[in-house]
């Protein structure tokens, strides 16, 4: 026989093109593979019946199929044979198509003959479990010769069918390959009669080679066509989904300039990269490489994506299935989720399971029950942190697994505000900055979107007056206590203060107004967000607080405007948050959103082109987040415009002059950045000119 020196799936048939000749010849088929299930053998019987007509005889060595409860039964100390035992039964039952049960009603009738043997091969060490993992084979015929070969096939229908495979065959009657082919037959002898250090090699279950002589004896013994090969359902088993780069996804220079440098950095490292660039795609590219390279090792990867909040859970496992993986949802109940994150890690320590995706909330993620998974994991680990600054916090950090080798950080404000040693634990654990985009740099590449920024100064009227200049006088005294307004943690007092001066800004009644005229000059525009400011009003001690503001332009903007319009908050329910966001990006449905305490961290509406701020912290990670919600690139935007409502006092308002003019940078420091990166930064500097002058403030 003229034998290829290999085959490969991409190239003909496996089966049709080597293993079946080579039946045809042989009298003698020694075979040691990973894992074995009942439909692979039954596959053969196209030529299994010269083969036996010769007085063929054949070698079977496996790892037992085992499944997520064998392997914790055998942890917890249980008769290994007797789960290996339960698990060859659960291979050789009637379920199977006929044609399947007729070849091994072949197998039966071979072991009666004698002319069949089967040992299990099995790694157990420490009191675990392991699979046997070498694939190789011998065929020898009558004169003597032999034909040794390894490969990637599984005995499984669909490690020989269904899975994308190679076998490398060495004849031995070439010089070169007759060592190779000798060789590997003398490895086989070594797993045969028990002497490879390291493994255990059993007798097949007394009972399992009974079933399958019954089978022989109850299934009709005629010889099965060629033609009936095809009956053989090829969805009975399907190849172990891997991380696969989409075809439709062509990563950008800087996404590979990213994975590079991280790879670089032993899979460890924190990526810097403005809000809309594809931090997320860029981090599945990253898993993806990473899992490759385990692949030829054939090592599994676990990926874990730890996210702050459900909705962005949502978002990771679409983009996780897109890559080809279906991931496992880590949030409410662990009931449904703890099953299958056992049953899958299983199967990867057994080698049938490449790669396990998980993603979880924060407070799932730091919750015992995912704990006590994360301190058994033995599996190579790659923690993928989203919104990564989160993960900072005295309250998450301590959780992060020590086991996991592979780290990668993602944010695009990775500093904590006011919390330095929060940042630097976040540095301890994943890692420096490995790469970095800033916003600038992506508006210029034309990874975001251009955008004009108009601030509008929006004076407080009396009744806001009178309490903000109350407010301040406190504050002046409080820090003329020692007390520090860039740390207002500590201080209570002055903490309290300063949210109720913020309230006082964001809830300005002015805006109202402001936004009637803005929403108006827009009424036939889609794709428009509203970021209202959180809570209600705030008011003197004693009294009332104030209206809502998300309700109040709610009722402006869809009763009073007539604009198709719905209020998205934390409390939106998920199933509502995506019919919301289908609507939205229809651009003939819902015209506007209108936000309180959300559309903030990773939430993915590129179509939005319109945003009108009411209210923002000081906190450089929310504004930063916001603005790059509208910068994201979608069909037809050209740019995006934000408008944002600064309010302030009188000019002639008895304000604490030095202290107005502290708290005031703050916030100029944030519309500095809004402008210094727009089309219209000469505007921005016009509008914000006489406040500038007012507190001496034209250096900045």
């Amino acid at each position: 026989m003229n034998f290829a020196t290999r085959y490969r799936s991409d190239m003909e048939d496996v089966v049709a093109s080597f293993y079946l000749p080579a039946f045809s010849a042989a009298s003698v088929y020694k075979r040691a593979v990973g894992y074995f299930s009942s439909t692979s053998l039954a596959l053969y019987s196209r030529g299994l019946e010269e083969f036996a007509e010769r007085g063929g005889s054949m070698q079977l060595i496996a790892s037992p199929n085992l499944n997520g409860d064998d392997i914790a039964d055998i942890e917890r100390g249980y008769d290994l044979r007797s789960v290996i035992e339960r698990a060859a039964l659960r291979e050789l039952t009637d379920e199977q198509p006929d044609t399947l049960l007729d070849g091994l009603g072949q197998l039966g009738r071979f072991i009666a003959e004698g002319r069949l043997d089967i040992k299990l091969a099995f790694v157990q060490r420490d009191g675990r479990v392991g699979i046997y993992h070498e694939k190789l084979g011998i065929f020898r015929d009558q004169e003597g010769d032999v034909v040794g070969f390894t490969g990637s096939s599984n005995e499984t229908l669909g490690g020989l069918l269904a899975n994308f495979e190679s076998v490398e065959v060495y004849p031995g009657w070439h010089a070169s390959d007759g060592e190779r082919a000798l060789r590997l037959e003398a490895d086989f002898g070594m797993l045969w009669t028990n002497q490879t250090p390291g493994l255990s090699v059993e007798a097949f279950p007394d009972v399992a080679r009974e079933r399958l002589i019954e089978i022989g004896q109850q299934r009709p013994a005629a010889k099965l066509e060629a033609s009936e090969y095809a009956l053989v359902p090829r969805v009975a088993e399907t190849a172990p989904a891997e991380l696969q780069i989409p075809t439709w996804l062509a990563p950008r220079d800087y996404q590979k300039q990213a994975v590079k440098s991280w790879l670089a950095n032993r899979g460890r490292g924190i990526l810097k990269m403005a809000t809309g660039t594809g931090k997320t795609k860029t981090a599945m590219i990253a898993a993806t490489q990473l899992s490759q390279v385990l692949r030829k090792r054939e090592e599994p990867l676990v990926v874990l994506i730890i996210a702050p909040l459900q909705h962005l859970v949502d978002q990771w496992i679409s983009e996780v299935e897109d890559f080809g993986v279906r991931p496992i949802a880590v949030y409410e109940s662990s009931a449904t989720w703890l099953p299958l994150v056992e049953e899958q890690l299983a199967a990867a320590r057994l080698g049938r399971r490449p790669v396990v995706a998980l993603v979880a909330t924060n407070s799932s993620f730091s919750g015992e029950r995912f704990q006590s998974i994360l301190q058994r994991m033995t599996l190579p680990l790659l923690v993928i942190a989203d919104e990564a600054h989160n993960l900072g916090s005295a309250a998450y950090r301590n959780s992060l697994p020590d086991n996991a080798p592979y780290r990668l950080a993602l944010s695009a404000t990775p500093e904590r505000w006011f919390d330095e040693e929060g940042t630097d634990a976040l540095i301890d654990y994943f890692g420096e900055v490995v790469f970095e985009l800033n916003m600038e740099r992506a508006i210029e590449m034309g990874a975001l979107t251009r955008y004009r920024y108009r601030p509008q100064l929006v004076e407080l009227d009396y009744a806001e007056t009178q309490f903000y200049v109350d407010l301040t006088a406190q504050i002046a005294t409080r820090m003329a206590m020692g007390s520090d307004p860039e740390k207002p943690d500590s201080d209570a007092t002055l903490g309290y203060l300063l949210r109720q001066r913020a309230g006082i800004l964001g809830h300005a009644a002015g805006k109202l107004e402001a936004v009637r005229r803005d929403v108006a000059s827009r009424r036939d525009a889609h794709f428009q967000l509203v970021y209202c400011a959180e809570g209600s009003r705030p008011a003197p001690r004693g009294e009332e607080p104030g209206p809502n503001q998300l309700r109040d332009v709610l009722r402006l903007v869809g009763r009073d405007l007539g604009l198709a319009a719905h209020q998205y908050t934390s409390e939106t329910p998920r199933a509502d948050r995506k019919a919301l966001m289908r609507r939205f990006a229809t651009g003939t449905d819902l015209q506007a959103l209108v936000a309180m305490r959300c559309l903030d961290e990773g939430v993915d509406i590129p179509d939005a082109r319109i945003g009108y701020l009411l209210a923002s912290s000081s906190n450089p990670r929310q504004f930063i987040q916001r603005r790059g919600r509208l910068l994201r690139l979608a069909e037809g935007k050209q740019y995006a415009e934000i408008v944002d409502y600064v309010a302030v006092p009188p000019s002639d308002a008895p304000v604490e002059f030095e202290v107005e003019r502290r708290l005031l940078i703050r916030e100029l420091e944030r519309t500095n950045e809004f402008a210094r990166l727009s089309e219209n930064y000469g505007d921005t500097l016009a509008t914000l000119r006489p406040l500038k002058e007012r507190y001496q403030l034209m250096d900045m």
